[in-house]
């Protein structure tokens, strides 16, 4: 058998295995197990071996368990960065620097998330918190924006000066 179809068939058993474990027969199964143990108990007289085989038992499935949730939740987890991938590589409004940011390390994540929180403040300074930008654009568009409102500010004060010296500049009076 070659590696590829062993493999194959490790998924498909790990799958099938993880999904069956996740059902009520699975829970159901497990219970009876319990009780068939311990109603052997008085049989066995509570003995070691009696409490030995529940323990090594329970030890065992665990310890394989581990390992095949963690087969099935990695490939869920890539599945679902492909799937993030494809939505951002389709929007034209989404920054494409976001694709694969599940390699970053933990600091850079961290210095993203600020960022992220950052963005949903100028969001709130803005006053629609459902506006969304994308990484690369939102500094640059809150720039603008407060740009804009600097002049808005200083626009009246420009007036007022000008108007007191129309003496000197009459050209600002006409329009």
């Amino acid at each position: 058998m070659n590696t590829k179809a062993k493999s194959g068939f490790f998924d498909t058993l790990a799958s099938r295995i993880t999904s069956w474990t996740g059902t009520s027969t699975a829970f159901i199964t497990a219970v009876v197990v319990v009780l068939a143990w311990a109603i052997c108990g008085p049989i066995f007289r509570y003995s070691e071996t009696w409490q030995l085989v529940i323990n090594t038992g329970t030890t065992i499935v665990t310890f394989l368990m581990v390992f095949l949730i963690q087969k099935s939740q990695n490939k869920d987890s890539k599945a679902v960065q492909l799937k993030l991938n494809e939505l951002i590589a389709a929007n034209r409004h989404t920054s494409n620097r976001m694709v694969d940011i599940e390699d970053l390390t933990e600091d850079e994540l961290n210095r993203l998330r600020a960022f992220y929180s950052r963005l949903s403040d100028l969001a709130e300074e803005e006053g629609d918190i459902h506006k969304s930008h994308s990484i690369d654009a939102a500094e640059k568009l809150q720039e603008s924006k407060t740009r804009i409102r600097n002049q808005k500010k200083l626009q009246p004060e420009t007036i007022e000066l000008c108007n007191t010296c129309t003496a000197k500049l009459p050209v600002l009076n006409q329009k």
